[in-house]
Formats: structure tokens, C-alpha cells, sequence
């Protein structure tokens, strides 16, 4: 007797014995590749280094150039806050400025500019000389604007200024928080290009200083270079993309390189490049990867000679795995069949391509089809599948079938079979399609949940007449209230007016008129609140006037009592509801701003109700401290019952097939939506 524990272990010892073949060919494969792999893993590695090694060139060359600068705008600082500058004649400032920009290298032209971005004194230059226009007057701009220092580039008329590119220095003048003037300095590219020709990089390589702009600043390659030039397209794109990393493009000369670069800090937009000529960088790759081919193809042929080896070995036990498979088959159908009747299930399939569906006898019984009895399934028409299910549920039915088979998905339905006439029974189909396109098969099984439906529907009707025995009970409170206790009260009311009187009118004491009269206040103050407890019980308004102004009453009266702005709005048409609607809606609207008052600390709330033809929708929104679940609330005490807000809330609204969903966070308020469907309701 072959047992499933035995078919099992035949099929582990079938595997390892496959799997210990196909290692064996995969390492003979694989010796040769990593070998020659190896190689082109090292040569790789030393493409790596060339470019790790630029990277760290363009780190250094940006920190030792962003050093420089920073001295020089030091030094320009230190300058500008001469007291040479607080008097109206700069004659003494001129001859401080030569004599520090004799001390700089890096200096060539000294300017200083008013706030309106003109130039004052040219402090390098004779009052005679000419004079041109500033040089990057956007820089001039920003430095007049931020009163910080700024670095500057060569700007856009860069090009037509031979003999003129300087970069410029930006240092504001403040005297008493105010600006007076902004200090320029223009310093020379070629002092700046020593940075990159003492970097140490390898002959080939090409270095690079770059503006914001995209425009030259220096080079470590003079040839065919010119200052403020424009850089290649390369250049400008990865100046425009970010502070650093890799590009690939062509040098000025037109050679392929590969370039690292960086930003400046504290330039304004500098960066530092370094270019590698993509042949020194690739060959070795090419190399190996020529010798890695060759090795492939070895590798393959001995992989083939291998496989034709073992080709007959795994096409014997091939054989015997599907034997043994299709038996471990039968013995899991056996299982499953056991499973679903134990769980009294049926089974059903539906064959998109064929049009027709089978089922096990189970089935067949709770729809009332023939064919399956005495048989391991029956089979019918969908027409004939879909005839037996309630007409009201059909067209669901099929939809779900339709979107299942088209959408490879997962089915979940409920529908009812038998007609009206002789009574319904409700059953669940759920299933799954095993390929998609209208040539799907959908394999499931169908469940019997009648019992379920019917302990619901008597679970609603039970909540209905609760609710309508509450409504009816509050109503009958509030009218005692009002016809009997109120009057009661109104009528001491109106004798102690009465006692007032007579009091007055004999000169009784002031301390007895003053008694008289507190206890006339104490009377209006119990009618009063007894007729505020009897409009809460049940208001009048709702049942005389609508929900409409029902609920204008009770918003006016909530934000009266306790401070609360709520604004009440009302889209569509105000015809009247039927009274269970109008009483659901009502509650809700009453449980949400009692919860508001109680426990949101809200200072607004808004109240939105949305009357459509076929629906009706409400928001209540609040701007309290939230909740961070629909269960949660205030503190519990011991032996105290759950609050039941939210929960009524929901019964009450399914009682009219209306839907209720809460959002809600920490600190950001709470919005209520409901929906409730008004095609039989209206």
C-alpha cells in the first residue's frame, strides 16, 4: 500500500539526487567563469580606484580653493570695516585698499559701489580711466539685497569682456545697520588655476573650475581655454543637477571622458572637475571582458558535454517524479473532498471558455439542479446556473463572475436561490480564477449561510423596534413633562408672582420680597430646564416643523449653552423625510456634538447636510484634540459600562441601510460621514 508519507519521501530522495546532478554541472560551468571572472572583477576594481582617486583630487582641490576664497573675503572684511570708510571723503580708504591689494596676488581690480549698484571709486584706477559696467551685476544685486558677502561668477557678458574676467567679491559696507556701499573685488583666474595644476593628478587628466553658470574659471589644460568661457554641454548639465557626483561627455578638445566633480562651499555655485579619458579608464575592462567571453564559451561547451551525460539519468527519474506526483495528486483530492464535506461545503467551477458549470451534488441540491445525483459532479449551462438564482441577485452574480474571470481575482458573493413565491435561501460563493481572459476557469465552493441571514434580519427587526420603542418612550416622557410638570411649575410660577404682589401691596419686609422673589427666580429656572429636558427627550420641531429646522433649533441652542460656534448648511431640497430617517439623522447629529462638548475641547463645528435625489449625506466636523480610534473615549471608571455613543450612532444608521465612517487623529479634529440611501426611504 503506498502511504502519502512514503510518496513523500520517494520524492525528497528523487530531488536530492536531481539537485546533486544539476551542482555538478553548474560547478563545472562555473569553475571557468569565476576564474576568468575573478580577472575582470580586479581590472574593474582598478577602474574604480582611477575614479576614487579623482574624487578624492576634486575634494581636495574644492576644500583648498573654498579656503582661499574664504581668506580673501577675511581680508576684504577686515577692509570694509576701516574707519577710513565713515567720513564722506574716501581718499584715505584708496590708499589703504592699494596697499592691501598690493599684498595680494590674487587681486586685480578693487571696487566700491553705492546702494543703488553704481560705481563710486574705482580704488586700482586713476579718475580719469574709463570705466566699464560692472561685471556680474546679478552678483552686485544680491549682495545689495541679502548685506552678506558673496562670491560671484563671471556672469552672462563674460564672453565680451577680453582683458576684463576677473571674478568679484562681493562685501557689503554697514554703518549702523544701514548700507552705504558694497566693496568689490575682482580676482585674477590664473592666480586661481595654480590650485588645480598642483593637485597631482595623472597626465591625461583634465581639471576644471567652473561658475555657477556653467562658465570657466580655470583649467588645468591651457590649451584652447579661455576664461568666462562657456564649459562643455557636460559640464553645464551636472553644474545645473547637484553638489556632486559622476558624469560622462567630451572635453573642449572633443575627447570622451569621465568626470567627478564637486561644489564649492560658500562660492555661490563654484565646483571643482576632474575629467579622465574614457579609453584609459576602459581598456583593461575590454580586455577582460574579451578574455571573459572566451572562457564563457568553454565553460558552455563543458557544461554541454556534462548535461549529455546525465540526460538519460534525469529523464528515467523525470518519469518516475510524475508517477509518483499524480498519486500524491489523487491522495490530496481525497483530502479535500473529506475537508469539504466535514465544513458541508459545496464545490462548483466555472469554465469561462466552455460557458458551462459543474458542482458536487451538494450544490446541485441547494439550487435544485439535476444531474449530479449518484455522480461525483453534474454539469450545466451558466444559463441554466444563473436561472436558478433570485432575479434580484442575478445580474450581481454574474458581474462578479465577469470580474473575476477578466481580472484574475478572488470571488466573494452573496445571493439568494428560489423565487419569491416559494421563499429564498441564502448562499455564498466564493472562489478563484486560475487564469485570466474570458477562457478562465473559476474553482470555489459554495456555503450555506441562511441561518446566518436570518439571525440578522431578526437582529435588525429586534434594533428597529427597540429604537422605535425608545423614540416612543421619549416622546411620551417629554410629553409628561411638558403637559403635566411643566404646567405645574408655570402655575408656582405664577402664584408666587402672585404672593409678590400681595406682598408689596401690605409692605411686607424686603427680606421676605427678596425670598419671595428667589423663589420665583428658582421656579422660571426648573420650567426652564424642564422644558429643555423635554426637547431633548423628543423635540416638538421634529415632528411638526422637519429635520431642517429641528436641527437649526438644536445647533442654536448647543452653541448658546455652551460656547460652541456650530454652523449648520443645507444643500437640496428640504421636502420632508419619513420619520425614521429624519429620527436617525437627528440622533447622530445630537450623539456627535454631545461627544464634541464632552470631549473634543473643539472651539468650532460644522454640520453639512447634502440632500440628493437618491441619497442623503451628512458631515459633522470639529476641530477638537481627536481621537486616535473609533473605540476610543473618555477614562472608563471600574465597574462602569463601555460608552455606547458611537456604537448607537451605527446601529441607528444601519437600521436605514445608511453607511458611517469616522476619521480622526491626535490633535486634528474628528469628521463623521454618513450616507443613507433615499430611493425607498423618500
Amino acid at each position: 500500500m503506498i502511504t502519502d508519507s512514503s510518496i513523500g519521501w520517494k520524492a525528497i530522495q528523487t530531488r536530492r539526487g536531481t539537485a546533486r546532478i544539476l551542482a555538478s554541472i553548474m560547478l563545472a560551468a562555473a569553475i571557468p567563469v569565476l576564474l576568468f571572472g575573478g580577472w575582470a572583477i580586479y581590472q574593474t576594481a582598478q577602474r574604480e580606484d582611477a575614479r576614487r582617486a579623482a574624487y578624492e583630487t576634486a575634494m581636495r582641490v574644492a576644500d583648498h580653493v573654498a579656503a582661499e576664497l574664504d581668506q580673501e573675503l577675511d581680508i576684504a572684511e577686515a577692509l570694509v570695516a576701516s574707519s577710513a570708510l565713515d567720513g564722506p571723503d574716501l581718499g584715505a580708504f584708496r590708499t589703504e585698499a592699494q596697499r592691501t591689494a598690493k599684498a595680494r596676488p590674487l587681486w586685480e581690480v578693487v571696487t566700491l559701489f553705492d546702494r543703488a549698484g553704481a560705481i563710486v571709486a574705482d580704488l586700482l584706477r586713476s579718475p580719469g580711466e574709463a570705466r566699464g559696467p560692472p561685471q556680474d551685476p546679478e552678483n552686485l544685486r544680491e549682495a545689495i539685497r541679502s548685506r552678506e558677502p558673496v562670491v560671484g561668477s563671471f556672469g552672462a557678458a563674460a564672453e565680451k569682456m577680453p582683458g576684463g574676467r576677473t571674478i568679484p567679491l562681493r562685501v557689503p559696507v554697514l554703518r549702523d545697520d544701514e548700507l552705504r556701499f558694497v566693496f568689490s573685488v575682482g580676482l585674477r583666474p590664473s592666480s586661481i588655476a595654480s590650485a588645480l595644476r598642483g593637485a597631482g593628478a595623472p597626465e591625461g587628466w583634465v581639471g576644471t573650475l567652473a561658475d555657477s553658470n556653467g562658465r570657466i574659471i580655470a583649467r588645468s589644460a591651457p590649451e584652447d581655454y579661455q576664461a568666462g568661457g562657456r564649459g562643455s554641454a557636460a559640464l553645464r548639465a551636472a553644474v545645473a543637477r547637484g553638489e556632486e557626483g559622476f558624469y560622462s561627455g567630451r572635453t573642449l578638445e572633443g575627447v570622451e571622458v569621465e568626470s567627478v566633480y564637486r561644489a564649492l562651499p560658500g562660492t555661490g555655485g563654484w565646483s571643482a572637475h576632474f575629467a579622465i579619458p574614457s579609453h584609459d579608464l576602459d581598456a583593461p575592462v575590454r580586455h577582460s571582458l574579451a578574455i571573459l567571453v572566451s572562457g564563457g564559451m568553454i565553460a558552455l561547451v563543458v557544461a554541454a558535454g556534462l548535461g549529455a551525460l546525465v540526460a538519460r539519468e534525469l529523464a528515467q527519474q523525470r518519469r518516475q517524479e510524475a508517477e509518483r506526483a499524480s498519486l500524491a495528486v489523487q491522495a490530496s483530492e481525497d483530502r479535500a473532498a473529506v475537508a469539504v464535506d466535514a465544513a458541508e461545503l459545496g464545490t462548483w467551477c466555472w469554465d469561462g471558455a466552455r460557458d458551462e458549470v459543474s458542482g458536487s451534488p451538494r450544490t446541485a441540491r441547494w439550487l435544485g439542479l439535476s444531474g449530479a445525483e449518484g455522480a461525483d459532479e453534474g454539469r450545466w449551462t451558466s444559463a441554466a446556473f444563473l436561472a436558478r438564482i433570485h432575479p434580484d441577485d442575478r445580474p450581481a452574480f454574474r458581474r462578479a463572475v465577469d470580474a473575476c474571470l477578466s481580472a484574475q481575482g478572488g470571488l466573494d458573493v452573496e445571493f439568494r436561490v428560489g423565487s419569491p413565491e416559494r421563499g429564498a435561501r441564502w448562499l455564498k460563493a466564493m472562489g478563484r480564477a486560475s487564469n485570466g481572459g474570458p477562457a478562465a476557469v473559476i474553482h470555489g465552493v459554495i456555503a450555506d449561510i441562511d441561518a446566518e441571514k436570518r439571525s440578522a434580519a431578526e437582529r435588525r427587526e429586534l434594533l428597529r423596534r427597540l429604537a422605535d420603542a425608545q423614540e416612543n418612550e421619549q416622546r411620551r416622557i417629554a410629553r409628561e413633562l411638558h403637559d403635566q410638570v411643566g404646567q405645574t411649575v408655570t402655575g408656582l410660577a405664577l402664584a408666587l408672582k402672585s404672593l409678590e404682589s400681595s406682598a408689596e401691596r401690605i409692605g411686607a419686609p424686603p427680606a421676605m420680597l427678596d425670598q419671595v422673589r428667589y423663589l420665583q427666580d428658582l421656579a422660571n429656572t426648573i420650567g426652564r430646564d424642564i422644558h429643555r429636558a423635554s426637547s431633548d427627550l423628543r423635540p416638538t420641531a421634529l415632528d411638526d416643523l422637519g429635520l431642517r429646522r429641528a436641527l437649526a433649533a438644536h445647533v442654536a441652542e448647543w452653541s448658546r449653552r455652551f460656547d460652541v460656534e456650530i454652523d449648520l448648511q443645507w444643500h437640496g431640497s428640504e421636502e420632508r423625510l419619513t420619520a425614521d430617517v429624519e429620527t436617525a439623522i437627528y440622533r447622530v447629529v445630537q450623539e456627535a456634538i454631545t461627544n464634541v462638548v464632552k470631549h473634543a475641547s473643539a472651539h468650532t463645528v460644522g454640520v453639512v447636510i447634502e440632500r440628493q435625489q437618491s441619497a442623503l449625506r451628512l458631515v459633522v466636523e470639529d476641530d477638537g484634540k481627536g481621537i486616535a480610534s473609533e473605540c476610543e473615549g473618555p477614562a472608563i471608571a471600574p465597574g462602569q459600562a463601555p460608552p455606547l455613543g458611537l456604537s448607537g450612532m451605527r446601529e441607528r444608521i444601519s437600521l436605514i441601510d445608511g453607511e458611517l465612517r469616522i476619521e480622526s487623529e491626535r490633535g486634528g479634529g474628528t469628521t463623521l460621514f454618513v450616507w443613507v440611501p433615499l430611493d425607498n426611504a423618500a
